[in-house]
C-alpha cells in the first residue's frame, strides 16, 4: 500500500488487508464529483486547521456519532470511502443550525457541506435518504400539491409523539378556532393558507425544472406518481380556466 506525501488527497481505496472496495471506485468518484460540482462547494470549503471548534460548538455532536470536523476533513482530503460512509447515516444528524459556519476560523461551512451531501444522497437514491424522508411523505405531498408545508389537521398525537402533553391541545375544535382568525384564507383546517391555482402550477413547474421532482422520484417513486397525477389535473384545470378567460375577453 502506497501513501503519497505530496498531496492531501487520499489515494488508497479499499480494505487495507484484502484490497477490496465496498463500493466501486467509479461510483465513489461520481458521488464526490456531484458534491464538488455544486457552485456552493468552493465557498463552503476553504481548508481545515483541524482545530475542532466546529465540533466543540455543535449541538448534534454532543448527542450523536457526528462531527462537523470529520465531514470537512473527509471532503478536504477527498476520502471517497469516508464520504460515502458518512452519507449512510452521519450527515442526517446535523441540525442545520450553522453554528459551525459562524465559528470556523477558516470560513468553512460544515453545515452547508452536509446539505450538499444530503442532496447528493437523494439524487443517487441512497437508502439512508429514503429512510430519513419516508416519515415526511405526507408533508411533502401537502407542500407540492397545495403549496403548504403543514396544516392544522396534520397535527396529531400519532404524528408528533415527542411533543409530550402539549399535543393534547390539538383536541380543541380547530375548525371553530380557525374561524376566529381575522384573515379569511386561514379559516380552513386542510391547509395553512389558500394557494390559488396559478401559483400552485407555477410552483410545481419550478420544482419540475429545477430537478426537485426527479430527486423525489429517486427516493419515493410512489409519492412521485401521486403528485404527478394531482398536478396533471391542476394543469388541465388551469388550462381550462385560461381558455374560459380568453373566451370571455373575446366576447
Amino acid at each position: 500500500m502506497e501513501h503519497s506525501g505530496s498531496t492531501r488527497v487520499q489515494q488508497f481505496i479499499g480494505d487495507p488487508l484484502t484490497g477490496a472496495a465496498p463500493v466501486e471506485r467509479s461510483k465513489l468518484e461520481e458521488i464526490f464529483r456531484d458534491i464538488q460540482a455544486d457552485l456552493r462547494f468552493d465557498h463552503q470549503l476553504n481548508g481545515c486547521l483541524n482545530c475542532g471548534i466546529c465540533t466543540a460548538t455543535c449541538p448534534s455532536a454532543h448527542y450523536y456519532d457526528y462531527s462537523p470536523r470529520e465531514i470537512v476533513q473527509l471532503l478536504w482530503t477527498e476520502n471517497l470511502e469516508g464520504i460515502y460512509d458518512a452519507m449512510q447515516e452521519k450527515i442526517w444528524a446535523c441540525a442545520q443550525c450553522y453554528t459551525c459556519a459562524a465559528r470556523c476560523p477558516f470560513g468553512n461551512s460544515p453545515g452547508g457541506l452536509v446539505m450538499l451531501m444530503r442532496e447528493t444522497a437523494i439524487k443517487h437514491g441512497m437508502e439512508s435518504a429514503k429512510n430519513v424522508l419516508r416519515p415526511f411523505s405526507r408533508v411533502m405531498l401537502k407542500l407540492i400539491s397545495t403549496g403548504n408545508q403543514l396544516s392544522p389537521d396534520m397535527i396529531s398525537r400519532d404524528a408528533f409523539p415527542d411533543w409530550g402533553p402539549n399535543i393534547s391541545k390539538v383536541d380543541a375544535p380547530l375548525a371553530t378556532l380557525r374561524k376566529a382568525i381575522p384573515v379569511p384564507t386561514l379559516h380552513t383546517t386542510k391547509t395553512a393558507w389558500e394557494v390559488n391555482l396559478k401559483t400552485s402550477v407555477e410552483l410545481y413547474t419550478i420544482w419540475e425544472e429545477t430537478g426537485v421532482l426527479e430527486s423525489l422520484k429517486a427516493v419515493d417513486p410512489n409519492l412521485f406518481d401521486v403528485i404527478r397525477d394531482i398536478m396533471d389535473e391542476k394543469r388541465e384545470e388551469y388550462s381550462d380556466w385560461q381558455e374560459e378567460q380568453e373566451e370571455e375577453d373575446d366576447d
